[in-house]
C-alpha cells in the first residue's frame, strides 16, 4: 500500500469523524415510547421469589407487554405483569409469569452460570446512560438461574461478562415468579440523568414465543426499549471492590514422573473512580478454574479461533471492540469463518497462554474503563513472566534464546525456546456520535509470544441507526490499521469496510471488503492470514409465516473471494447456497447448504501428520444436511452430514459426519454425547484417514449454588483422552469455591492401551467484598 493510500484512508477516515462528532449527540424519543415512573422504597424487598412481600404492593406495573414471536404486535398467549422499585442501592424488578398450563413450563437448567437458552426466561435491560448505543441484560429461569450479559452495541450482544447480581424464582398456581436485584454497584450510569432506558422480554420455550415490552422488526435492544423516569439519589458506596484468591495446586507428569504443589495467592482490586469509570488491578493472577477448551477439528489452512473464557479478560470486554471485527458471524462458508475474525487488533487469549495453549504466569496488571461524557475509554497493561515454547526445528520465534530438545519415542529433534517478560497494553477510546454510532482510536503495544517490538496504531468507525423506514436498519464499519514491528518497514497495514442491511424478516445483505498487507503484524491481535484481500457478500430473505407450524423460512447465498496481494492471484473462492432453512414453532429445524470452493495452494499444505497435499489449484463441491429438534425437548438432537464427491475434495473425497445427543430428564442432571467423523481419501501416499472425536458430558446440579460438571473429550490424532471435572459452589454471588481436576491419558504406543500421562488437581476460593 502506498503513502499515497494510506493517507487517503486516514483522510477519508477522519473527514467521516469529524463529520460525526459534529452532529447533535441528543437521544431522540419517539412520540410514543412507552414510559414508565419508578417508584422509590424505603425498604428493600427480599429476593426470594415470593411477591407476597408487602413492598411489593407500591410498585410501579407494566402489564402491557406484545408479542414478539411468532406474530409481532399480537396478543401474548400467556400474560406477564411486571413490577419495578429502586432505592439508594439497588434497581428491583420483579413478574408475574402466567402460564395457562403451568405443568409444561420448560427449566431444565438447574446450574448457575449455565446458558438458560433453552429454557423458559425472563430478562430486564436497562440502558442506565439512555443514550441507545448499549446497555446491560439481567434474566433468569424458573429454577432461579441466573443469566446476564453486555451489549458491546446496540446490534451486537456479549454474553461472556459476568456481573453481581442477585434473582430468585418461584411458583404459583397460575404460573411463575421472577425477582431481580441490580446493584448499582455492578453497573456504570450516569448520576446526572433520573432517565434509563428500560425493556422486559419473557420467552415461553415450548411454544417458541416471545414476548417483549417494546420491540421493532423482532427487535429488542438498548436502541428499541420503553423510558424509565424518576431516579435520584443513587449511591455506589466508596466504590471499592476487593477480590482475594487462593488457589492451591497439584500436578503430576506421569511421562517423567515429575510432580509439583503450588499456593497461589491473588488479589484483585477495583475502584470505581466515578459512577461511569472504573479502575481495577489485578496481582499473580490466577486461571485455574477457567473451563477447559472444546477440541475441534480443522481440515482447512485456516487457523482456529477459541473464544476468551477467563472472567478477568470477559469483564467490559467489550469496550476493546473494533472496526466490527468478529462481532458478527460474517461468514455461513464452512471453514472459512476464522476470517471474520482476522486482523482483530487485540485479542486477550494473547495474554497469559503460550502458542500452545499453555498457561503463562501473569505477574500484576491494570485497567481502566468506563465513560466520561460522550467518550467510552478503555485501557489494560499486563506484566507477563518469561515462559519457553517447544516448537520444530525451523520454526523458532525470531531473536529468541533456543536450546535442542533431543529425539523420543513420540516426537522428532525440537527446539525449546525462551520468550522474555513483556509488559503488554492496549489503550480504546470511543467518541458517541449520531445517536447509535462511535468513532474511535486503539492502539496496542508488546508482542506476548515473540522477541520482537511490536504496536499498533488504528481508526474506526462504526454507524448503527436502528429506525428506518419500515422498521429496518443500516449498519457500516470502517476501519485503519497499522503496526509496526522491529526489523519489518513498509506493507504493514490494514483496513476494511462492511455494509450490512440485517433484519428478522425480509431481505438482508452483508457486503464487505477489507485487506491485509504482507508485513501487517497485530502483535497483541489475532492474524490468521496476511498478505490477502477479502471480499464477502450476503443476500438473504427470511420469511415468516403468521400462522400454521412453520415459524420461519431462510434462504441465503454468500460468497467469498481472497486474492494474494501485487498481483498473486486468485486464493480461494467460495459460493454458498442455502435454499432453505425451515424452523417450526417447537425450534426444530432443517437445513440443507450446496457450496463450490476453488482453492489455489502455493505451497504444500500438511493436512494430516505424514500427509501433504502438493501445490495447484483444487476445485471441491459439497452438498450438506443438517437438522435439530429444539433444546427445550428432554431429549434434544442435532446432526450434521456432508459429503464431498470423488474428485472434488484436493483431487479426493471427503465424507463429515456429526451427531449431538442431549439428555436432561430433570433440572438436576443434563447429558451430552457427540460424535464426529471426517472419512477422507486422498490420491497421495498415506492418503486415506479418518478422524474422530467424541465428547461426553455429565453435569450433575444439586442446587442453583452447587454443581459437579464433568467433560470427556478424545481424538484419535492425538489419542489423548481429557478429563476434566469441576465442582463448583456459589454460596451467593461473588463468592466462589472450586475444586477443579484435570487429567489425561493417552495411547502413548499407539497399541490401543492407554496409559495416564498428565494430572493436575486445584482448589481455588475467591471472596467478594464490596464497600
Amino acid at each position: 500500500m502506498t503513502y499515497l493510500e494510506q493517507s487517503g484512508c486516514v483522510v477519508a477516515l477522519c473527514l467521516v469523524a469529524g463529520y460525526a462528532a459534529a452532529q447533535s449527540n441528543e437521544v431522540l424519543v419517539d412520540p410514543g415510547q412507552k414510559t414508565v415512573r419508578v417508584v422509590r422504597t424505603a425498604t428493600p424487598p427480599v429476593i426470594d421469589g415470593d411477591l407476597s412481600d408487602a413492598v411489593w404492593a407500591n410498585a410501579a406495573v407494566v402489564d402491557d407487554l406484545h408479542q414478539v414471536q411468532p406474530v409481532e404486535y399480537a396478543t401474548p398467549d400467556e400474560r406477564t405483569e411486571v413490577l419495578i422499585l429502586y432505592d439508594d442501592d439497588a434497581l428491583y424488578v420483579a413478574a408475574r409469569l402466567y402460564d395457562t398450563n403451568p405443568a409444561e413450563i420448560t427449566a431444565r437448567n438447574l446450574r448457575q452460570n449455565d446458558n438458560i437458552g433453552q429454557d423458559d426466561r425472563f430478562y430486564v435491560t436497562i440502558d442506565p446512560f439512555n443514550d441507545r448505543r448499549g446497555g446491560y441484560f439481567f434474566g433468569l429461569n424458573p429454577n432461579g438461574v441466573r443469566a446476564d450479559g453486555l451489549y458491546r452495541n446496540v446490534t451486537e450482544f456479549y454474553g461472556d461478562w459476568d456481573g453481581i447480581f442477585d434473582a430468585a424464582a418461584g411458583r404459583f398456581e397460575g404460573g411463575w415468579t421472577a425477582e431481580i436485584e441490580i446493584p448499582y454497584k455492578s453497573i456504570s450510569f450516569d448520576p446526572t440523568t433520573d432517565t434509563w432506558g428500560l425493556n422486559f422480554s419473557r420467552t415461553v420455550a415450548r411454544k417458541n414465543e416471545i414476548i417483549a415490552w417494546v420491540s421493532r422488526n423482532r427487535a429488542y435492544n438498548p436502541a428499541v426499549s420503553g423510558l424509565a423516569v424518576g431516579f435520584e439519589g443513587l449511591k455506589q458506596g466508596i466504590g471499592l471492590e476487593v477480590v482475594p484468591s487462593l488457589a492451591v495446586s497439584d500436578r503430576k507428569n506421569f511421562l517423567t514422573g515429575d510432580t509439583s504443589t503450588d499456593t497461589e495467592p491473588s488479589l484483585d482490586l477495583a475502584y470505581r473512580i466515578t459512577p461511569q469509570l472504573n479502575g481495577s488491578l489485578t496481582i499473580n493472577t490466577d486461571f485455574s478454574a477457567t473451563e477447559v477448551d472444546d477440541r475441534q477439528v480443522n481440515l482447512t489452512r485456516l487457523g482456529l479461533f477459541f473464544p476468551e473464557k477467563r472472567d478477568f479478560f470477559l469483564r467490559e470486554a467489550d469496550i476493546f471492540e473494533f472496526g466490527g471485527i468478529g462481532g458478527q458471524r460474517q461468514s455461513s462458508i464452512p471453514g472459512l469463518n476464522t476470517l471474520a475474525q482476522n486482523g482483530r487488533p487485540f485479542f486477550s487469549r494473547r495474554i497469559g497462554l503460550s502458542t500452545a495453549g499453555e498457561v503463562v504466569d501473569l505477574e500484576y496488571g491494570g485497567k481502566l474503563s468506563g465513560r466520561v461524557g460522550r467518550w467510552e475509554l478503555g485501557a489494560l497493561s499486563i506484566r507477563q513472566d518469561e515462559h519457553f515454547v517447544t516448537v520444530p526445528v525451523g520454526r523458532e520465534p525470531v531473536r529468541t534464546q533456543c536450546t535442542t530438545v533431543p529425539a523420543d519415542g513420540r516426537n522428532p529433534v525440537r527446539s525449546r525456546c525462551a520468550i522474555p517478560a513483556d509488559t503488554l497494553s492496549v489503550t480504546r477510546a470511543k467518541l458517541g456520535v449520531l445517536g447509535e454510532s462511535t468513532v474511535g482510536v486503539i492502539a496496542t503495544q508488546g508482542s506476548p509470544t515473540e522477541a520482537l517490538d511490536n504496536s499498533l496504531g488504528g481508526i474506526d468507525f462504526q454507524y448503527r441507526n436502528t429506525r428506518l423506514a419500515g422498521g429496518r436498519s443500516f449498519e457500516t464499519d470502517v476501519f485503519f490499521q497499522q503496526s509496526d514491528t522491529e526489523g519489518i518497514d513498509g506493507d504493514d497495514s490494514a483496513y476494511g469496510l462492511s455494509l450490512r442491511f440485517p433484519t428478522s424478516q425480509g431481505v438482508r445483505s452483508i457486503a464487505q471488503y477489507r485487506r491485509y498487507e504482507q508485513n501487517f503484524k497485530p502483535g497483541l491481535g489475532f492474524l490468521d492470514s496476511a498478505g490477502v484481500s477479502d471480499l464477502f457478500l450476503n443476500v438473504g430473505y427470511m420469511l415468516r409465516p403468521s400462522g400454521g407450524n412453520l415459524e420461519s423460512w431462510l434462504l441465503n447465498f454468500d460468497y467469498q473471494r481472497i486474492d494474494y496481494l501485487d498481483g498473486g492471484g486468485l486464493k480461494t473462492e467460495a459460493f454458498f447456497f442455502r435454499p432453505f432453512t425451515f424452523t417450526n414453532r417447537t425450534g426444530d429445524s432443517i437445513m440443507l447448504a450446496i457450496s463450490d470452493f476453488t482453492e489455489r495452494l502455493i505451497a504444500p499444505f500438511p493436512i494430516y501428520p505424514g500427509v501433504s497435499v502438493p501445490v495447484g489449484t483444487y476445485d471441491s463441491d459439497t452438498r450438506g444436511i443438517q437438522a435439530g429438534t429444539g433444546g427445550h425437548r428432554k431429549l434434544a438432537a442435532f446432526t450434521r452430514i456432508v459429503e464431498y464427491p470423488e474428485g472434488k475434495f484436493y483431487g479426493g473425497r471427503r465424507s463429515d459426519r456429526f451427531l449431538e445427543l442431549t439428555w436432561r430428564p430433570s433440572a438436576r442432571f443434563r447429558g451430552t454425547l457427540s460424535y464426529e467423523l471426517n472419512d477422507v481419501e486422498l490420491p497421495y501416499a498415506n492418503g486415506s484417514f479418518e478422524i474422530r472425536l467424541v465428547r461426553a458430558g455429565f453435569d450433575f446440579a444439586f442446587s442453583p449454588t452447587l454443581s459437579w460438571v464433568n467433560l470427556i473429550q478424545y481424538d484419535n490424532v492425538s489419542e489423548v483422552a481429557g478429563i476434566n471435572m469441576r465442582l463448583h459452589w456459589i454460596p451467593e454471588a461473588g463468592r466462589e469455591i472450586y475444586f477443579v481436576i484435570n487429567h489425561n491419558v493417552e495411547d502413548i504406543d499407539r497399541d490401543n492401551n492407554f496409559h495416564s500421562s498428565f494430572s493436575d488437581a486445584t482448589v481455588k476460593v475467591n471472596y467478594t467484598f464490596r464497600f
